[in-house]
């Protein structure tokens, strides 16, 4: 039986070159590996890149294209698009094991030895020179490039110590340290963030991509490295900070562009899949479709809004973190009230500011107007936008005379003077009072969303609220533990509230 007829576990019981020889191994290089089983997982019709969504039809057909042409990669896009999560996936198209001389620091094919260590091993005991077997798990190697990355950290250096130790001169190959890469033979080696390597870092890797030649001092060494590299990095005019030298780019086979989700589906999958939402969680805060639409939603109009850097761009992240904000912001409220479970409230949209503002790159015009009101903003917006989803438009109603208003009564009941305040730790049974004061909003929703359930119903009547005051037909503002709804005139008109001293200068 022949060694790529053998079992995993029948492999692992080869213990010498000799045995490993006697069952017909030969060597191939990591990029033919990954080719094969790519090949093999394609006709199969085996996932590699599971958890992925959105790219099924863009960058994983060009990154299989890649693999399968042998290149190294860079993989080109905005932050949080997933890169270096498909990078990590790549270990999936290694074999589970491969042998290596047993003590080699460049993990020596135990046929083709690249070190001087491996070389005299073989040739002191030949085929009875004792091999290990090395986890495709620990055949990944991963850096952030960051401005204090060295040559010596990358490639190597002469360390005096070990030149002491093994009283040898400094002229010796063997004093050399080796870097990250040259221990990364035959795996798979990751810079993420290139453009942020220093260009004379960049321009050591040169020789290391093209012909295999790494240069440690003074010496010259031709170590022929087997490495699958993969880039990854922003798009070069994201900020000043850096881009990738021309050389270098040339050298790297294959640039893949990566994307944000297409669709909101997408991204909705894609947040179901990444926030960290406890299954407690779950049971205790039940969230309609509405919502979780709005959440991600709000991460478009970010990306879209005049105040974000467009360059910086709007992680996934924005949207998990914001999802797990906004399920804890309902559980927070029942806990307050004791209550086992509860549902989602427009109101609790509050708890995803914290998220918008630590994940918006602004730009200047942002900045002058403040992270707090742009991430208000933002969800405004949103809310904007969804209301004609579901309910008239009420910019059609104005300019239509003959058109039967069905906001007329809510509006005029807040024109009598009315107001109506939301408090975001309102009580299940408070809240729905509340909401029910407003003349007109029970029947707006019984109007269009008659079939819906009764907590939905709830949902739909506080987010009508939110839609008229995006519509300038009523007046929304923040009070110091919730929101309020009132007119829009009269709040348009209303005096300021001075205090008594400053009320006699003004009236005089």
């Amino acid at each position: 039986m022949s060694y790529t007829q053998l079992s995993t576990a029948e492999r692992l019981t080869l213990k010498t070159v000799g045995q490993l020889r006697a069952a017909g191994y030969q060597p191939r290089s990591i990029k033919r590996e990954l080719r094969d089983n790519l090949i093999a997982a394609i006709r199969s019709k085996q996932p590699i890149f599971e958890g992925i969504w959105g790219y099924e039809h863009t960058v994983i057909p060009d990154l299989q294209r890649a693999i399968l042409s042998q290149h190294h990669i860079n993989l080109l896009g905005l932050r949080g698009q997933a890169k270096t999560r498909i990078a990590r996936l790549m270990i999936r198209l290694l074999d589970d094991y491969i042998p290596v001389i047993a003590g080699t620091e460049l993990n020596d094919d135990p046929l083709a030895p690249i070190s001087r260590q491996g070389l005299d091993l073989l040739a002191a005991h030949g085929d009875d020179t004792p091999i290990a077997w090395w986890a495709r798990e620990e055949r990944y190697t991963e850096k952030l490039a960051t401005p204090d990355v060295s040559v010596a950290d990358l490639i190597g250096d002469v360390d005096p110590i070990k030149a002491a130790a093994l009283k040898l001169p400094y002229s010796d190959e063997r004093v050399i340290h080796y870097g990250l890469i040259p221990r990364s033979h035959r795996g798979i080696f990751v810079i993420n963030e290139l453009p942020d390597l220093q260009p004379r870092i960049q321009v050591a890797l040169f020789n290391i991509l093209q012909e295999g030649d790494i240069q440690i001092r003074g010496f010259k060494l031709r170590l022929p490295l087997d490495m699958q590299f993969v880039f990854t990095a922003n798009p070069e005019d994201y900020t000043n900070r850096g881009s990738i030298v021309t050389p270098l780019k040339d050298r790297i086979d294959s640039q893949i562009i990566t994307h944000y989700p297409k669709s909101i589906d997408i991204s909705r999958r894609i947040t179901a899949q990444e926030a960290k939402v406890l299954p407690e969680q779950r049971q205790r805060v039940l969230i309609n479709e509405l919502m979780e639409n709005i959440v991600e939603l709000v991460a478009v109009e970010a990306r879209q809004s005049e105040y974000v850097d467009v360059k910086s761009g709007v992680s996934a992240r924005l949207t998990i973190s914001a999802y797990e904000n906004l399920i804890s912001a309902a559980e927070r409220r029942a806990l307050i009230h004791g209550q086992d479970q509860t549902h989602i409230r427009v109101g609790d949209l509050v708890g995803i500011i914290p998220a918008l503002t630590g994940k918006v790159e602004l730009v200047y015009e942002g900045e002058q107007e403040g992270p707090l009101i742009v991430a208000q903003n933002l969800i405004g917006q949103t809310l904007r936008q969804l209301f004609l989803d579901y309910f008239p438009n009420p910019e059609k109603l104005k300019k239509d005379k003959k058109a039967t208003n069905p906001y007329q009564t809510i509006t005029q009941w807040f024109g009598e003077g009315n107001t109506l305040d939301l408090f975001h730790d309102l009580s299940d049974q408070e809240y729905a009072a509340a909401l029910h004061k407003v003349r007109g909003l029970p029947e707006l929703i019984t109007q269009y969303h008659s079939k819906e359930s009764l907590p939905m119903q709830l949902f739909l009547m506080e987010f009508a609220l939110h839609g008229l005051a995006e519509h300038s037909m009523l007046s929304k503002g923040t009070i110091d533990t919730g929101l309020q709804f009132k007119d829009l005139l009269s709040s348009m008109f209303k005096l300021p509230d001075f205090g008594e001293d400053d009320e006699e200068d003004f009236d005089e």
